[in-house]
C-alpha cells in the first residue's frame, strides 16, 4: 500500500500524479477505519483529502506554510507529516490532537479551534516574510462557513489592501457544522452554479493577447470589458472586488484540476483565491448523506455506521432543549439564537416546533449577541445559546450592548467545565471568571438535570436584566423530574448535606465529587457540609455569613479557573467585610491550558477527584492555609 511509505511530505513528492488517486482511496479507508475506534472530525477530514493531497504535493512544508482554519480538517495534513501510527491515540489523553498542534509537528504552523483566525494568520506570516526579505508561499485553507466570520472578512479587507503573495483556499462544501446562512453563503450558490464565467473569461484574455500592440487607452479600455462582463455573468464578484484574484470554481475531488488551478495561482502577483467546490463526508456513505451528524462523530460500526453510544440519563444539553421547547409554547416572547450550532446547542427540535423563533446567524457570535440585546429591547426574550468556549469570541459585546443596557437576554451556557477530547481550544473553564465582574449580570449553574430546569423557568421570567445559566457537556444524574418547572429565588443557595468539621462550597458536576468526598471523610469520623452554591452571582450573602460563624475550614470547590472563579468571589467577600474566619481553600482548574482526553482524565489530571478533594479538606483542618491550589502540584 501507498500510505505506509508517506511518513514525510517529501515521500508524497517521490509518487506520480497517476499514483495520488489511489493514495487518496487509502487515506479516507484509514480515516473510516481508525476513527471508528477513536471518534473525531470524520466528515470534514473525508472532504478535504485531495486538496490537502496537492498541498503537500506541490509546496514545500513546513517552510511554505499551510495554514488551516479551525483544524479539524487536519487529519489527512497529520497523516501526511509523519503521525500515521499515532492515530489510534487521536483525541486521547497524552495521544494525538484532534486538531493542528504545534507541539506535535513543525509542520503545524498555527493553531486554533475555533473558525475564521486562518486568514489573519495567512497575512501575518505574509507580511513577517516580506520583512526578512524571505521567499515561501503562504497558503491559508477555510470553509466557507467560516469565511462569514466577522474576523474573516477584517482579514480578507486587509489582505486585499497590502496585495502581498499569499493564496486563499475556499474549501466550498455548503456545509459548516450546520448548514450555512446568509449572503455570502448565497453568493458562493451563484457562483458554483455558473458554468460560463470562467470560460468566458479566458476566451476573452485569448482574444485580447492576439490584438498587437495592445496598449495604453486599449489597455484601460480591454481592463473595463472584462470588468463588465464579470459583472454580467456573476453577480458581485466579492472577491476581486476585495484586492484578490479569483480562480475557480474547481472540482476539489479532481487533482489533476486542483495542480492545474494552484499552478496558476503561483503565477500570479499578489493575493489569489482559490475556490474550490468539495463533499463532505466523501467516499463514506453514512457521511455523505448527513455531513452534520457526522461532522464531529463518537466510535461507530465502520460496516453500518451505527453509533456506540452509552445508554445513560440524558445530556444537560437535551434538557435544556425540552424546557425550552415546554416554555416557549406559553411565553411568545421567546426567540432562540445560535451562531451556527442547533445542533450542537439542542435547538433542532425547537425550530421545526417553532421555525419563525428560531435565528441561526452563522458562524457570528459578537453579531448574535448584539442582535440578541436589540430583541430583548423590542420586548422579546431571546434566548443566545451558546458554547461557553464560543462566548468568548462575544465578550464586548455582552459588556456594552447587553449588560451597560441592562436588557434581558438570558445566556443558555452550553459545554461549561471541561469538554472531553476536543481540548483546551473547546474547554468552558473561563466564563466565570469573564462574567461575574460584569455589573448586571445573574450567574447560575445547575446541581442536576432537574434543577436546570427550574433555572431556566427562572430565566424567562427574570425581568430585571441580563441572566445566564451554564450547563455542562455531560450525561444529567438521572433524578426525578418535577413536572412542573419553578423560579427559584435568585441568588440562593442550598445545604444539600450537614456537617460540622468542615463546609465545602460548590457547583454544577463537582457536587457530586464532594458527595463522594465526604463519604471518604467519614469512614475518619469526619463530617462536612455541602453546599450547592447554584448561584455565582450574586452570592448567597447571608449564608456565607452564617457559614463563616459555623466552621473554620471551607473548601470552594470548582471546575472552572480557579483564577477569578467562584472561590475568588468567596473570598473577596469575606476580605471586603474584614473577616478573618473561616479559612478558604480553593480547588479549580490551575492556571494552565488543560489537553484533550476524557473528563474523568482531565479532572484526574487537576486534582477535581473525590480522593483530592478529600486529602485537601484533612491538608486544611491542619492547619495548612498557605496552600492554595493555583497551579498543578
Amino acid at each position: 500500500m501507498l500510505i505506509e511509505n508517506i511518513n514525510d511530505p517529501n515521500d508524497l513528492k517521490q509518487l506520480s500524479m497517476e499514483q495520488l488517486p489511489q493514495l487518496a482511496e487509502e487515506i479516507r479507508q484509514f480515516l473510516i477505519e481508525k476513527l471508528s475506534s477513536t471518534g473525531g472530525h470524520l466528515a470534514p477530514n473525508l472532504g478535504v483529502v485531495e486538496l490537502t493531497l496537492i498541498l503537500h504535493y506541490l509546496y514545500n512544508s513546513p517552510e511554505d506554510k499551510i495554514i488551516f482554519d479551525v483544524g479539524h480538517q487536519s487529519y489527512v495534513h497529520k497523516i501526511l507529516t509523519g503521525r500515521r501510527d499515532r492515530f489510534d491515540t487521536l483525541r486521547k489523553f497524552k495521544g494525538l490532537c484532534g486538531f493542528v498542534k504545534r507541539a506535535e509537528s513543525e509542520h503545524d504552523v498555527w493553531e486554533a479551534g475555533h473558525s475564521s483566525t486562518s486568514l489573519s494568520a495567512a497575512i501575518g506570516m505574509a507580511m513577517a516574510r516580506d520583512f526578512k526579505g524571505e521567499s515561501n508561499k503562504v497558503i491559508a485553507v477555510i470553509g466557507d462557513g467560516a469565511l462569514t466570520g466577522g474576523m474573516a472578512l477584517e482579514a480578507l479587507n486587509h489582505i486585499g489592501h497590502e496585495k502581498r503573495d499569499l493564496i486563499v483556499v475556499l474549501n466550498d462544501n455548503e456545509m459548516s457544522i450546520a448548514p450555512n446562512v446568509g449572503a455570502i453563503h448565497n453568493y458562493l450558490g451563484r457562483i458554483r452554479s455558473d458554468k460560463h464565467y470562467q470560460k468566458a473569461k479566458d476566451e476573452l484574455q485569448h482574444f485580447l493577447n492576439k490584438i498587437p500592440a495592445i496598449g495604453g487607452k486599449l489597455a484601460k479600455t480591454a481592463e473595463r470589458v472584462k470588468d463588465s462582463l464579470k459583472y454580467m455573468v456573476v453577480s458581485g464578484m466579492l472577491f476581486e472586488e476585495f484586492g484578490l484574484t479569483y480562480l475557480g470554481p474547481v472540482d476539489g475531488h479532481d487533482l489533476e484540476k486542483l495542480a492545474e488551478v494552484f499552478q496558476q495561482a503561483n503565477n500570479v502577483s499578489g493575493p489569489v483565491l482559490v475556490h474550490i467546490l468539495t463533499t463532505k463526508g466523501k467516499g463514506y456513505q453514512p457521511a455523505e448523506a448527513d455531513s452534520h451528524k457526522w461532522h464531529g462523530i463518537s466510535p461507530y460500526k465502520m460496516e453500518s455506521g451505527q453509533l456506540l453510544k452509552a445508554v445513560g440519563p440524558p445530556m444537560y444539553t437535551e434538557v435544556f432543549s425540552e424546557a425550552l421547547i415546554e416554555l416557549a409554547a406559553v411565553d411568545k416572547r421567546i426567540v432562540a439564537v445560535t451562531p451556527a450550532m442547533p445542533g450542537g446547542s439542542g435547538l433542532v427540535k425547537f425550530s421545526e416546533l417553532y421555525p419563525g423563533r428560531m435565528i441561526d446567524v452563522g458562524i457570528a457570535e459578537q453579531h448574535a449577541a448584539t442582535m440578541s440585546a436589540a430583541l430583548a429591547m423590542e420586548g422579546l426574550k431571546p434566548v443566545f445559546a451558546v458554547y461557553s468556549t464560543f462566548l468568548q469570541r462575544a465578550y464586548d459585546q455582552v459588556v456594552h450592548d447587553i449588560c451597560r443596557q441592562n436588557l434581558n437576554v438570558i445566556f443558555a451556557i452550553d459545554r461549561a467545565g471541561f469538554v472531553g477530547a476536543d481540548g483546551e481550544t473547546h474547554h468552558g473553564v473561563y466564563d466565570i471568571p469573564f462574567l461575574r465582574h460584569i455589573p448586571n449580570l445573574v450567574l447560575m449553574m445547575p446541581k442536576d438535570e432537574n434543577e436546570l430546569r427550574h433555572m431556566m423557568k427562572t430565566a424567562v421570567d427574570y425581568n430585571d436584566g441580563p441572566i445566564a445559566v451554564r450547563y455542562p457537556r455531560v450525561n444529567g444524574r438521572g433524578v426525578d423530574i418535577d413536572a412542573q418547572m419553578k423560579p427559584i429565588p435568585i441568588g440562593s443557595w442550598e445545604t444539600l448535606r450537614d456537617g460540622e468539621s468542615a463546609v465545602i462550597i460548590t457547583l454544577g458536576p463537582m457536587i457530586q465529587v464532594a458527595e463522594e468526598a465526604a463519604e471518604l471523610l467519614k469512614r475518619d469520623g469526619l463530617s462536612v457540609k455541602i453546599v450547592n452554591a447554584r448561584f455565582i452571582k450574586p452570592l448567597d450573602e447571608e449564608m456565607l455569613v452564617a457559614l463563616a460563624k459555623e466552621t473554620p475550614h471551607m473548601l470552594v470547590l470548582e471546575e472552572g479557573a480557579v483564577l477569578g472563579g467562584l472561590g475568588s468571589a468567596v473570598l473577596e467577600f469575606y476580605s471586603l467585610r474584614g473577616m478573618d474566619e473561616p479559612i478558604v481553600r480553593l480547588m479549580g482548574i490551575p492556571d494552565e491550558f488543560i489537553e484533550h482526553g476524557s473528563i474523568k482524565e482531565q479532572r484526574q489530571e487537576t486534582g477535581l477527584t473525590a480522593e483530592h478533594v478529600a486529602a485537601e479538606i484533612v491538608d486544611l483542618m491542619r492547619g495548612l492555609r498557605h496552600n492554595i491550589r493555583m497551579q498543578r502540584g
